[in-house]
């Protein structure tokens, strides 16, 4: 973001390049219609387009994005309300963007049906936890931050975090049991 900062043009595709996946399933798993990722992501973008001259690197960049997200989603939530996630409606608008277990390119038939329906199902366990516990595990899991930077980001303490993290983790596991 410095370089970018600083009229290296170059540098802005490969932060894009860098964030767009993360910051876009973000959204995604958050508002679960591709339509209104798509706006959310773009509007993000547009404010780190207009926050490059001033930006000033207190935090890291990841902490920084995803900030300007957590808020422009508090934002949009207050504008238009906040609606049910529908797991398999967003886990189908984008089939990159489900959460696919590592392995090889070409994989079988047999194997993508069953990480589309892993996918799927992690989707719908993720809509059933509490929205303070699904954003602190997007947070950690799609923008890899700290437990420190989301407590920044969500305006409550370190503890706090990590007791949502816990809870998330231990109602997915639960909710995920059969297919291990």
């Amino acid at each position: 973001m410095l370089a970018y900062r600083d009229g290296e043009a170059n540098a802005f595709e490969v932060l894009y390049a860098r964030w767009r996946g993360p910051l876009y399933r973000y959204f995604l798993r958050q508002c679960g219609h591709a339509g209104q990722a798509d706006e959310l992501f773009q509007d993000v973008f547009m404010r780190v387009i207009g926050a490059a001259a001033g930006y000033e690197a207190t935090a890291k960049f990841a902490t920084w994005l995803f900030r300007i997200a957590h808020n422009r989603l508090v934002d949009h939530w207050r504008k238009t309300g906040r609606e049910p996630v529908d797991a398999l409606a967003s886990a189908g608008d984008v089939e990159d963007c489900a959460f696919d277990p590592p392995g090889p390119e070409h994989a079988t038939p047999e194997r993508r049906a069953e990480q589309k329906e892993l996918g799927a199902a992690l989707m719908a366990a993720l809509n059933e936890l509490p929205e303070v516990q699904r954003e602190a595990f997007l947070l950690a899991e799609e923008g890899g931050l700290t437990l420190e930077e989301i407590a920044s980001i969500a305006g409550v303490g370190r503890e706090t975090i990590k007791s949502r993290l816990r809870y998330a983790t231990a109602k997915l596991r639960n909710k995920l049991e059969s297919w291990r």
